[in-house]
C-alpha cells in the first residue's frame, strides 16, 4: 500500500545562536540557499521556476510560459515571444530553508544575464531538455557556471516528450561538458508512459498526484521491472561518490550497503567541493518530479557558509583581503545588476556577502569613491517588490536611491574598504543606427539610452565621426529589436532604426615595431617624449597584453602610466577601419626623455602613433565575427540547409542523427546570417529551428575586406 504525502509550504522563521548571525534575520544561514536555473533555450528554465514557486506556496496559481502568464517572464517582450529576456529574482521557502531564486534567460543574445548571476549565486540548478540534450547553449551556460566554481544539479527535463532519453542525455553530459554526473534518479517510463522517478538514494518510486496538479507526492515501492536497473545503478552511484570521499569510502569498506545517511552527507560535501553533479528527471510542464528537485536543492547545494569567504583587495594598499560570510564582519556586497523601475526609479541588484545592509545607512563606492545613502531596500519577487529594513548577509535583494552605481560596483564602509573582483563582460558584435523620428522625441530618445546601457553592460551607445549618427551596439538582432521595442514600449520614443551591422575587430598576422618622437611646443612649454614599441599576435580569444621591457633609467615609473593608457586608448581604434585591434601583445622596447621636457601628455601622444606604425608594419587584418549555429533539420530538407550554409561561407562542422532529424553544426559569418529564421523556415516549410552563438573572430576574405573597409 502506498504512502501518501502532502508536500506543504512552511515559513516558519528561525533565529541562529551562531555569533555569525544577528537576531533579527529570518532564516540562518546554514538555511540559505541562493540558485539560479541555467540552461539552453526551451529546455524549461522558467516553467521549472514557475512550479517551484507553486509547491513552495510563493504563487497559488501555475503560470505558463506558452500562455504568457509565467511570474518570472513579466516583461511584455517575454510574454509575446514565450523566452525569458531579463533575469528575475525571487524568494521562497521550503522545508524551513530560504531560498534566493533568479530565473536566467537561455538565449544566447541574452548572456549577460546569466553571467552576472552567477558571479553571485552560491549553487545552481542546469535544466536539459531530454530530447535535445546538451544543446550549445547548455555548453556556454555550463562554462559560465564553472568559471565561477559553482556547485550544480542537474535537471533532465520533459521526460514526457516522444524521443525522451535519460541515458543518452547522462552520457552527453559526460562527452560534451565533461561534467562528473552522477544520477540519484531514474526515470520510471518516458514518453507518454512517464509516471514518475525512482529515488536511488532512499530506493523507492516517486509519483505525482494530477488531480492536485502534482501537489500531492506518493512515494510507492520499487516497480519489478525497474528493480535491477535500480540495484545496479544505486550500486554505481555509492562507488562513484566513494572514489571522490573517503568518509564514504570508510563505510563502503565495512558495508557495500552504505546507509542513507552517509550517502547522502557525501553527496553534499563532493558536490560542494565541485567534484559530483548529481542528476535528477522530471517533467516541469507535468508537474512531475520539482519537489525530489526542491529537496534535492536543500539537501545537496550550498548555504553562504558553505563556500569560500568572499575575497578582494584593499584600494589603499593593494592587497588582498577577505570577509568571512557574517552578520557582524564589515559590511561588503556586490551590484550585479541595475534596472530602471517605474515606481522605484534606479534599483541596484545587490548580493551581500558580509555585515549588514541598513536602510538609510551611508555606504561607499571605491569605484567613484563617493559615499551615498540608502534609500529604500527591497526583497524582490519578478517585477513585484517588498520593503524591508535591513539586507543580512547572504541574502540578495534591491536598493533604491542610488545614482552613481552600475554593474559590478562594490559596496562597503567607508571605514573598512574592499574592492570585489568587477564582471568582465563580452563586447558586442552587431551595431545599427537609431535616430529620433521628431526634434521633440531627441532628448527622450538619448535618456532612454543612457537608461538601458545603465542596465545591460552588453549594449553600448556611440556616435559616428563622420555622420554624427547615433550607433548602438548589442549581442545579437533580437537583442537590438527588444531594444527598439522597449524605447518605443516603455519610453514612448518613436525611433526609426536602419539595418543591422556587423562589430568587426582588427588584428595583426607577424610582428612589427614602431618609434615615434614627439618633440613639439605647446602653451610656451616644450613637450618631449620618444618611445619604441613591438607588436606580436597572441592566440586566438586571449586579449591585448601591454608590458614594459625597459629599464626604469630609461623609461621612469612616472611615465609608464600615461604610456599604458595611451597604448590602451590607440587599441580602440584600429589602423584599417577605426574597429578595436584584439589578440595583440604590445612590449615597449626603448625609448628617451627629456629631464627638462618630458611630460605624461607627451608620452601618450608618443604611445599612441608608435603603437599605429608598429601595427602598420605588422600585417594588419580586418576580422569578422563567426557565429556558431546548430540547425534541426527534417533529413528530407538536409540537402537545401546544407547548400544554404555552403552559400553564406559557412562551414559544416559535423551532422548527427537523432530518430528522423538531422542536427547540423556549422560556423558561419555574422554578416551572413541577418534574416536567417525567415530563411530557414522558407526552405524548410517551418520545420526546422536552430540556435546560434559568438564563436571567434575570423579575417575577412581578402577580396572582401576592401568593399567593407570603403563602405
Amino acid at each position: 500500500m502506498s504512502t501518501i504525502v502532502k508536500q506543504q509550504n512552511n515559513n516558519e522563521a528561525r533565529t541562529s545562536d551562531s555569533p555569525r548571525e544577528a537576531e533579527g534575520r529570518g532564516c540562518a544561514l546554514s538555511d540559505t540557499r541562493n540558485i539560479g536555473i541555467i540552461a539552453h533555450i526551451d529546455a524549461g528554465k522558467t516553467t521549472t521556476s514557475e512550479r517551484i514557486l507553486f509547491y513552495s506556496g510563493k504563487v497559488h496559481k501555475l503560470g505558463e510560459v506558452h500562455d504568457g502568464t509565467a511570474t518570472m517572464d513579466w516583461m511584455i517582450q517575454e510574454q509575446e515571444r514565450g523566452i525569458t529576456i531579463t533575469s528575475a529574482a525571487t524568494t521562497c521557502f521550503w522545508k524551513k530553508h530560504q531560498i534566493n531564486l533568479i530565473d536566467t534567460p537561455g538565449h544566447v543574445d541574452f548572456t549577460v544575464e546569466v553571467e552576472r548571476s552567477l558571479r553571485v549565486l552560491d549553487g545552481a540548478v542546469g535544466v536539459f531538455c531530454a530530447v535535445g540534450g546538451v544543446q550549445p547553449q547548455s555548453e556556454t551556460v555550463w562554462r559560465q557556471a564553472k568559471k565561477y566554481n559553482v556547485p550544480r544539479l542537474a535537471f533532465i527535463n520533459k521526460m514526457d516528450r516522444m524521443g525522451a532519453n535519460f541515458d543518452a542525455v547522462v552520457d552527453q553530459m559526460r562527452s560534451k561538458l565533461s561534467a562528473p554526473v552522477a544520477p540519484i534518479q531514474l526515470p520510471w517510463g518516458s514518453a507518454e508512459d512517464f509516471k514518475g522517478v525512482i529515488d536511488l538514494i532512499k530506493m523507492r518510486a516517486v509519483t505525482f498526484r494530477e488531480d492536485s496538479q502534482g501537489s500531492t507526492v506518493e512515494y510507492v515501492g520499487m516497480p519489478a521491472e525497474l528493480a535491477v536497473k535500480a540495484e545496479k545503478s544505486r550500486a554505481a552511484l555509492i562507488e562513484r561518490v566513494a572514489e571522490l570521499d573517503e568518509e564514504l569510502l570508510e563505510a563502503y569498506m565495512e558495508n557495500s550497503d552504505v546507509s542513507e545517511v552517509a550517502l547522502m552527507a557525501a553527496i553534499r560535501r563532493t558536490t560542494i567541493a565541485n567534484q559530483l553533479v548529481p542528476v535528477l528527471c522530471g517533467s516541469s510542464l507535468k508537474n512531475k518530479g520539482v519537489q525530489p528537485l526542491l529537496d534535492a536543492v536543500v539537501d545537496f547545494l550550498p548555504s553562504p557558509v558553505d563556500v569560500p569567504a568572499v575575497t578582494g583587495i584593499s584600494p589603499k594598499t593593494e592587497e588582498k583581503i577577505s570577509r568571512e560570510t557574517s552578520d557582524f564582519e564589515p559590511l561588503s556586497g556586490l551590484v550585479f545588476k541595475m534596472a530602471t523601475d517605474k515606481f522605484v526609479g534606479k534599483l541596484a541588484f545587490v548580493r551581500i556577502y558580509s555585515g549588514q545592509l541598513k536602510k538609510g545607512q551611508n555606504i561607499f563606492n571605491p569605484r567613484t569613491r563617493k559615499r551615498e545613502r540608502v534609500g529604500r531596500l527591497l526583497r524582490l519577487h519578478a517585477n513585484t517588490r517588498e520593503d524591508v529594513d535591513v539586507l543580512y548577509a547572504g541574502e540578495i535583494g534591491g536598493m533604491s536611491g542610488q545614482k552613481l552605481f552600475t554593474t559590478g560596483d562594490t559596496i562597503c564602509a567607508e571605514n573598512d574598504l574592499i574592492l570585489l573582483e568587477n564582471i568582465v563582460f563580452p563586447e558586442p558584435v552587431i551595431s545599427m543606427a537609431i535616430e529620433p523620428r521628431t526634434t521633440a522625441d531627441k532628448d527622450h530618445l538619448a535618456d532612454a539610452l543612457r537608461d538601458l546601457s545603465e542596465e545591460d553592460p552588453t549594449f553600448h551607445i556611440s556616435i559616428h565621426e563622420e555622420t554624427g549618427q547615433t550607433i548602438i551596439q548589442g549581442m545579437g538582432e533580437l537583442h537590438l529589436e527588444i531594444i527598439r521595442d522597449r524605447i518605443l514600449r516603455e519610453y514612448n520614443v518613436k525611433a526609426s532604426a536602419g539595418r543591422p551591422m556587423v562589430a568587426y575587430r582588427e588584428s595583426i598576422l607577424k610582428t612589427g615595431a614602431g618609434s615615434f618622437t614627439f618633440d613639439r611646443e605647446i602653451g610656451g612649454r616644450n613637450h618631449f617624449a620618444s618611445l619604441r614599441l613591438q607588436v606580436s599576435p597572441r592566440s586566438k580569444g586571449t586579449g591585448n597584453s601591454v608590458e614594459f621591457d625597459v629599464s626604469s633609467t630609461i623609461i621612469p615609473q612616472e611615465y609608464r602610466k600615461a604610456i599604458d593608457e595611451g597604448i590602451k586608448d590607440a587599441l580602440l581604434t584600429g589602423v584599417l577601419g577605426n574597429y578595436a585591434i584584439i589578440d595583440t601583445a604590445v612590449k615597449v622596447v626603448g625609448g628617451e626623455t627629456s629631464p627638462v621636457d618630458s611630460s605624461e601628455m607627451a608620452f601618450r601622444t608618443a604611445a599612441v602613433m608608435a603603437l599605429r606604425e608598429a601595427i602598420s608594419s605588422a600585417s594588419p587584418a580586418l576580422l569578422e565575427p563567426i557565429m556558431m549555429l546548430e540547425i534541426n533539420s527534417p533529413e528530407e530538407h538536409l540537402g537545401e540547409v546544407l547548400g544554404d550554409i555552403n552559400s553564406r561561407r559557412g562551414r559544416v562542422r559535423e551532422i548527427k542523427s537523432l530518430e528522423d532529424i538531422q542536427i547540423v553544426q556549422a560556423e558561419v559569418p555574422l554578416a551572413e546570417v541577418f534574416g536567417y529564421a525567415t530563411a530557414l523556415r522558407s526552405l524548410t516549410k517551418g520545420r526546422a529551428s536552430y540556435t546560434m552563438e559568438p564563436l571567434a573572430f575570423d579575417p575577412v576574405p581578402s577580396s572582401m575586406q576592401d568593399s567593407i573597409l570603403n563602405r
